[in-house]
């Protein structure tokens, strides 16, 4: 037996012994922990420790003799993989496919048998959806047992970094007057109190910072705001030191313990109205609240408060987007340079450009984990390089193999957050890869250069990205486009340039920062993804049809010349990327010097 995955099978015979006990015929593991956050502390990883698969999304099916993980597109390659010799099977689904999980779990389950999931760890609209499907298989849904606490004996403790002011001029906005405007959006829904478990969004609030949750500068804990009064942090014991607490209750701001958040929702008096967000707090929190309160279910205020960049952000984050692309004209330069002279490996890629980073001013942390992948692991959209599994680029005496580097990356700057892909080629481009690559990046030009009603519906401009590769019979399984915080979480809404059904908290602001991603990935040869982040700015356009948005790109570093089929783009588009590279080049010639300003200087000649 393999013994990288030995350890996977004594660990599910361990949870099925735990079903057994508790009478249970299956336990679901999902990808959240109680604050539902998208990057989980280890002490929540548990679908991660029971299957072996290790995606930043995906959900867990124990049963007595089978177990699963369903995944969208995004992770089929990957899951294939990690899954492989676990005992543990993929399931292939949509986004949020919840009729899939019913459906393969329903003949292995006996009418009026349950499924158990930890109800602190699942989402209110998620548990609904799920109990409902579940229903009319005579299944029932048990929230009220950990079955990972009973049978995960090294289970990690709860994260203890400590927690930090994001200070001005970064942070351009008290944390008062944010409070003023949450309380303003609950008095407008007619709320007495206000509960927030996501950890974004009491970020944002109480402008503070963690590191509690890797690449997101964000910190376990739990809001409670009334109407008047000062609000509540559940916070854990010496993650705010004493100066800073007082700073805190200055602002309206009182600390309490972590695990005090579901006895304070269960003393709310009767008579109270409490704004809850379905979709950003767990139904165990739902069910701590007491029947003589009133329940008011409506999107967080702030998370749409947080979605719209002030101006004075905006001008941040301009900056950090300088700074962040000065590192990768540094990153490039070297690695371009050392091709075919020194050994470098998929791994040595987030070495260095992790390394041009953290010299930035302003630099925290990456933002997300560095996609850097050749040729074929380049077409799995979240593959991530490892010691024990990795791809060689070049050796000291020449190319170990000719195509496609994708360089998915990021970095979190106290003035901003940024998320960017780029493709280069090793070597020379084939024909049907510069093929791929041009029509991305029609796609990523054709988003880029869109107007729009203000208000419009953010997965209505999906398709745009989409036609030049439809025209081709081309299409892609991930989403276009995602909102980005202000030095906040790479992943963030309301918005959403994707094939999801629209709803109206998703309506295009100004303010907004979105990517624009479209890719193209053939599994076992290569990936093709170019992504820019956007900000929703006013448009001069007034013909009486009201107002209208469009994009300022504000993502700056040179877009591979020598991958685009000069023959599939138009002049319209030609002159988009230069105009493009010509700000690239304008704004970055000041921040770097040497090899790196001579590298800029080539990779913006006009074509």
């Amino acid at each position: 037996m393999d013994t990288r995955t030995d350890p996977i099978r004594q660990r599910l015979t361990e949870l099925r012994l735990a079903l057994h006990r508790h009478g249970l015929a299956a336990v679901l593991v999902p990808s959240s922990d109680p604050h539902l956050s998208e990057y989980l502390p280890e002490r929540w990883q548990g679908r991660v420790r029971y299957s072996g698969f290790t995606g930043s999304m995906g959900t867990l099916i124990v049963t007595a003799e089978r177990a699963a993980v369903f995944a969208d597109s995004r992770y089929w390659v990957q899951a294939e993989l990690e899954l492989a010799g676990t005992g543990v099977e993929l399931v292939k689904v949509p986004n949020g496919a919840v009729g899939h999980l019913v459906g393969w779990l329903a003949p292995l389950v006996a009418h009026g048998q349950a499924l158990a999931v930890d109800g602190t760890v699942m989402g209110l609209a998620s548990a609904k959806a799920l109990a409902e499907a579940l229903a009319p298989n005579g299944i029932a849904l048990r929230t009220d047992v950990d079955l990972l606490a009973e049978v995960w004996s090294d289970r990690p403790a709860l994260p203890a970094a400590a927690v930090y002011e994001h200070r001005p001029p970064e942070a351009a906005v008290g944390r008062a007057d944010k409070l003023a405007q949450v309380r303003a959006a609950m008095q407008a829904q007619g709320a007495s109190h206000h509960f927030v478990s996501t950890v974004d969004d009491i970020a944002w609030i109480t402008n503070l910072r963690g590191a509690d949750v890797d690449y997101n500068p964000v910190f376990l804990a739990h809001l409670l705001i009334p109407a008047g009064g000062a609000a509540t942090l559940f916070v854990g014991a010496g993650k705010v030191d004493a100066a800073l607490a007082a700073t805190l209750a200055s602002d309206g701001l009182v600390l309490a313990p972590y695990d005090g958040a579901a006895a304070a929702l269960a003393a709310l008096p009767d008579g109270a109205k409490l704004l809850l967000d379905p979709r950003r707090i767990t139904l165990g929190f739902r069910e701590a609240v007491c029947a003589g309160v009133q329940v008011i279910e409506a999107i967080n205020p702030s998370t749409l408060a947080k979605s719209r960049k002030t101006a004075a952000e905006a001008a941040h984050i301009r900056t950090a987007m300088e700074v962040d692309g000065a590192a990768m004209c540094a990153f490039y330069a070297r690695f371009e340079a050392a091709l075919g002279r020194e050994a470098i490996t998929e791994l040595t890629v987030d070495e260095w450009l992790s390394a041009e980073r953290a010299r930035q001013p302003g630099f925290v942390s990456l933002s997300f984990p560095t996609i850097a992948g050749f040729n074929a692991n380049g077409a799995m959209p979240h593959y991530r390089a490892t010691p024990e599994s990795h791809a060689p680029i070049s050796t000291p005496d020449g190319l170990v193999a000719e195509g496609l580097l994708l360089i998915d990356s990021g970095a979190q700057y106290l003035g901003g957050t940024t998320d960017i892909t780029r493709v280069w080629p090793i070597g020379l481009a084939s024909a049907a890869q510069k093929a791929d690559y041009t029509r991305v990046l029609k796609g990523t030009i054709a988003l880029s250069r869109t107007r729009y009603p203000l208000g419009t519906l953010s997965p209505m401009l999906d398709a745009i990205a989409r036609a030049p590769l439809w025209e081709a019979g081309l299409n892609y399984g991930h989403g276009t486009g995602h909102g980005v915080g202000y030095f906040l979480n790479v992943h963030e809404g309301p918005q959403s340039i994707s094939p999801a059904i629209p709803e109206p908290q998703m309506a295009m602001q100004p303010g907004m920062i979105t990517s624009i991603e479209p890719g193209l990935y053939r599994a076992g040869q290569w990936g093709v993804r170019i992504e820019n982040l956007v900000l929703n700015v006013p448009a001069a356009v007034n013909e009486g049809f009201g107002d209208f948005l469009e994009f300022e790109t504000l993502t700056l570093c040179p877009i591979d010349t020598r991958c685009i089929d000069p023959a599939l783009l138009r002049p319209d588009e030609r002159a988009w990327l230069n105009a493009y590279h010509a700000e690239v080049r304008q704004r970055l010639s000041p921040r770097v010097t040497g090899d790196a300003l001579d590298w800029l200087l080539r990779r913006t000649e006009p074509i």
